[in-house]
């Protein structure tokens, strides 16, 4: 018996309904090109500081990513479980819970970027040491860090706000917030680094600022929303029933990306540890052109995440395999097409960040053949974690995430590596790591799936849509 289709208006997205390939595309698209240009507000800190402000500046900024990430990925993780919570609810139907869980969520955001900032503050120049950042980058690396997370707070509005925005399916919005956001940090940056001679500040500021530019679009949005998903300002609000279940799926994903992170902060020690300023930016310059790469697939990751919570919300359960299918079919191509156009064209590429410097441009190139050719390899493994989180599994794949690719790459660190001290060996635990962790999720969500599935009105049924 088909279900009375509810009805969508304005950028709202029926994802319990009708074919699942073209709206996956839909979604996942406006998400991509978000996530790009939400990387480029880095990737244009390091062009310009690269070109403008010598190599020490770069090497201080590309060098603070791993920090950053380490720092801010706790929370992102809770918007993670926004995500979820909300879209179940919003595919159940569920309109006052849909409410409270918008409310809470900008809360959990507000406090979530003071904390970050205060952290960012006291802590930066300490973990940097702690990093063995070389001496002559260390006090760049150092007023970078302290400005970026003086902005914390826009950073965290903005991805909790996303977050609310995605979970009824619009990732245009986003998009359009992020694309003017961007043009502000790429002019800011060429005035503080080129006119006010700020280098490294000069990019952390521009970028804080844009931030707040799409912070401030994000929740006027959600002000302005005539749905479940208003936002009142003055209803801003804990509430404990939804702090648990936000929790219960964000708070391992957190935690999950604080291990990763922790696990390329090893890295990146030792990459600093050969001593080289070639190396170093070689790698930071090959690391962003990768996360261009990364978050193309991250981006079938979320899309999975968010149609997993509604269609299993709604008790579409065989959506949700179909969903996880062509999730898979599509990141597997977009891996491997991205991946091996930029190791193919390393050398153009990595000369945007570095151009004349051919020692770095090597060092850029090396890397990018190592990760980059096999990166479908991480998309997979990430998109059946979306599906497990979309589920309501977040920890098993936050133990298996960090037994399977953390301890692997801090266990070949420990051995391999410090048999042969080479940057190859040191690139290679990634996608040993990648193998590894992929097929035991693969593994788990075979064996927890008739059991998830259980109470779903819609097992057994044909896939077809209906």
């Amino acid at each position: 018996m088909e279900r009375n289709k509810p009805a969508k208006s304005g950028y709202q997205m029926d994802m319990i309904h009708g074919p699942l390939a073209g709206k996956i595309l839909l979604f996942a698209l406006p998400l991509m090109f978000s996530s790009i240009l939400q990387l480029l507000f880095n990737a244009a800190d390091v062009v310009v500081v690269g070109r403008y402000a010598g190599e020490a500046a770069l090497a201080a900024v590309g060098s603070t990513s791993s920090l950053i990430n380490l720092l801010v990925n706790l929370f992102v993780g809770f918007s993670v479980g926004t995500n979820v919570v909300i879209a179940r609810d919003l595919g159940g139907g569920r309109t006052e819970n849909v409410e409270a869980g918008v409310h809470t969520a900008v809360t959990v955001a507000l406090l979530s970027g003071l904390i970050l900032t205060a952290l960012g503050l006291a802590m930066a120049r300490t973990l940097l040491v702690w990093t063995a950042s070389a001496p002559d980058v260390i006090d760049l690396a150092t007023v970078y860090l302290r400005i970026y997370f003086c902005g914390m707070p826009v950073n965290m509005l903005y991805n909790f706000g996303a977050a609310i925005l995605r979970a009824q399916g619009d990732t245009r919005r986003p998009l359009y917030f992020l694309a003017a956001a961007g043009v502000i940090n790429v002019a800011l940056n060429l005035l503080f680094v080129i006119v006010f001679q700020m280098s490294a500040a000069g990019v952390a500021l521009a970028t804080i600022i844009s931030q707040a530019v799409s912070a401030v679009l994000v929740l006027g949005c959600l002000m302005r929303d005539q749905g479940p998903l208003h936002l009142d300002l003055r209803k801003l609000r804990l509430d404990k029933r939804v702090m648990v279940q936000i929790m219960r799926v964000g708070l391992p994903a957190g935690f999950q990306g604080i291990v990763f992170s922790l696990s390329n902060v090893v890295i990146q020690s030792s990459i600093n540890s050969f001593g080289s300023t070639a190396i170093i930016a070689g790698s930071a310059a090959s690391a962003n052109i990768e996360g261009f790469v990364y978050v193309a697939m991250n981006a079938f990751y979320q899309t999975d995440l968010t149609f997993t919570s509604q269609n299993y919300g709604a008790g579409e359960c065989g959506r949700v395999d179909r969903t996880l299918l062509l999730c898979q079919g599509y990141v597997v191509a977009v891996g491997l097409l991205l991946g091996c156009l930029a190791a193919a064209f390393g050398h153009p590429l990595a000369s945007i960040y570095a151009p004349g410097k051919e020692e770095v441009i090597s060092q850029a190139i090396l890397r990018l053949q190592y990760i980059c050719i096999p990166y479908c390899l991480c998309g997979v493994m990430d998109v059946m974690v979306g599906a497990l989180r979309g589920l309501g599994h977040s920890i098993v794949p936050m133990i298996v995430s960090m037994v399977g690719a953390c301890g692997v790459r801090l266990l070949w660190v420990a051995t391999v590596f410090q048999l042969y001290h080479t940057p190859e060996v040191l690139y290679l635990s990634y996608p040993v790591s990648w193998t590894i962790t992929g097929g035991v999720h693969i593994a788990f969500f075979l064996a927890v799936r008739k059991h998830a599935y259980r109470e779903c009105p819609e097992l057994g049924r044909s896939p077809a849509d209906r």
